[in-house]
Formats: C-alpha cells, sequence, structure tokens
C-alpha cells in the first residue's frame, strides 16, 4: 500500500461555502526558517486570507503561521504578506482574470508534495445568499437521509 506524498497542513473550508471556485492553481510559497517547521507542524490558518497580484508578483495576505516555539526571541511575524511562487505567465493569466468584476483569490489548502510547501489558490466568485441557503439546505437533507438509513 502506497502512501499519499500529499498530506494536508490546512483548509479553507470556509471559501467553499462562501465562493464558487472557478479555476485553481498550485503554487510555492516563501517562508522562512520558523515558519516552515512551525507549518509543518500544522500551525497554519487561512481563514481571511486572501491574494493579490501587484507589481507582477502575487502576494498572500492575512494567512496566520504561528511563531516555531524553539525559533527564539527573532521569530517573523505570523501574519506577515508571504510572496507566492509562481511562472510569469501565470501571474499573467491571474492578473487578466483579476481585472473582470467580480472575482477575487482565494487560498484554498496547504499542503506538502515531495517534502515541499505548497498552496492552493483558487479563482472565486462570491456566492449570492441564496446559494448558501440551498447548500445548507441540502446538507440537512442529506444528513436527514443517513440518519433514516441507520
Amino acid at each position: 500500500m502506497k502512501k499519499n506524498p500529499n498530506r494536508d497542513i490546512a483548509c479553507n473550508k470556509k471559501a467553499f461555502f462562501e465562493y464558487a471556485l472557478l479555476e485553481r492553481f498550485e503554487c510555492g510559497i516563501e517562508l522562512k526558517g520558523p515558519e516552515v517547521k512551525s507549518s509543518r507542524q500544522g500551525k497554519v490558518a487561512l481563514s481571511g486570507s486572501f491574494v493579490r497580484v501587484e507589481n507582477a508578483q502575487a502576494y498572500v495576505y492575512g494567512m496566520h503561521i504561528s511563531p516555531y516555539e524553539q525559533s527564539g526571541p527573532y521569530a517573523p511575524d505570523p501574519k506577515r504578506t508571504r510572496r507566492l511562487l509562481l511562472h510569469k505567465r501565470q501571474i499573467g493569466q491571474l492578473s487578466g482574470l483579476m481585472s473582470q468584476r467580480g472575482y477575487t483569490l482565494v487560498p484554498v489548502r496547504v499542503y506538502l508534495k515531495k517534502g515541499f510547501i505548497k498552496i492552493e489558490i483558487a479563482v472565486a466568485r462570491g456566492k449570492k445568499l441564496f446559494d448558501k441557503r440551498d447548500k445548507l439546505r441540502q446538507k440537512t437533507i442529506e444528513m436527514e437521509i443517513k440518519r433514516s438509513i441507520k
């Protein structure tokens, strides 16, 4: 039995509820040493974070990586902006999509892939209130069906 090489570190569940995710991109993230150690321990929070393309670079804002305990007094700021590692054409594609009205970039999950920390970002469009209600309604119906089967 082969072990899954992609291990999830953090997942942004709120993004799945708040947005309709259209297109996804895998990219690297520029981290400092203590941040890598802390993220490998799973101390990453994606809630409230977003991605912006500025000066032909992509940055993630509001992503919280808790300080590593053994790093000493020189730990980096937990909510600092971090650069995303993308190809030039991917950044151009993202900035083109962001120029359209109603689209945003949200980080969906952070995971390990072959020893490297990767982040999955998605082009998203905000859901309307009635879409969210429909989703909740479907979820409760499915839960009731599962209960009645048991």
